[in-house]
């Protein structure tokens, strides 16, 4: 049962530093990456499609992203997918792919991404700080019901906390990595 819990609180918290991993790496940074597009749906014959799943996504250059659609009469629904997305980026079209040029960032800009990644971070040591008090709820209700013992409870307390610094640590540790990306000119 103890065990139980534990491993639940672990896959939860796991899922929650894949998903911040996840939200970083969709903020552009100044250098050209396809992950920048994985949240592009794109209004494909009245369906909401993920771009990359109508379009192939390459990058030729560390500034430029080239997508391609596999189906070239959707050119112009995925340009104005990219326009109204918010990236800040201006599609070049040319009938065949899309250029996404990079720009630079501005220091404003930097700051203002800085900003938002730290904001997601704790949002992510939110989530596993929930996740941990879940899991102890639920081992002191075990333990109230007589199905765990006190020593039981305070062990699955401690293996809580274990968990939750090594994840917390690990989204700390994404974070500063994120930041020395965006400050990077």
């Amino acid at each position: 049962m103890l065990e139980d819990v534990l491993q639940e609180a672990e896959r939860r918290m796991k899922k929650t530093v894949e998903h911040m991993r996840d939200d970083f790496s969709s903020v552009r940074t100044g250098r050209a990456s396809a992950s920048l597009l994985n949240r592009v749906m794109v209004d494909y014959y009245g369906a909401p499609t993920p771009l990359n799943q109508i379009a192939s996504i390459a990058v030729p250059e560390p500034t430029l992203l080239v997508v391609s659609p596999y189906d070239k009469s959707a050119i112009e629904d995925v340009e104005k997918a990219i326009q109204q997305s918010d990236l800040g980026l201006n599609p070049v079209n040319d009938g065949n792919v899309i250029r996404l040029p990079i720009p630079k960032l501005t220091e404003e800009r930097r700051k203002e991404l800085t900003r938002l990644v730290r904001s997601k971070a704790e949002e992510g040591r939110v989530a596993v700080r929930n996740v941990r008090r879940d899991a102890i709820e639920d081992l002191r209700a075990f333990e109230k019901d007589g199905e765990i013992t006190k020593d039981d409870l305070h062990r699955g307390q401690e293996e809580a906390q274990k968990l939750t610094d090594r994840y917390v640590g690990e989204m700390d540790e994404m974070l500063k990595v994120k930041e020395k990306e965006l400050m990077e000119v």
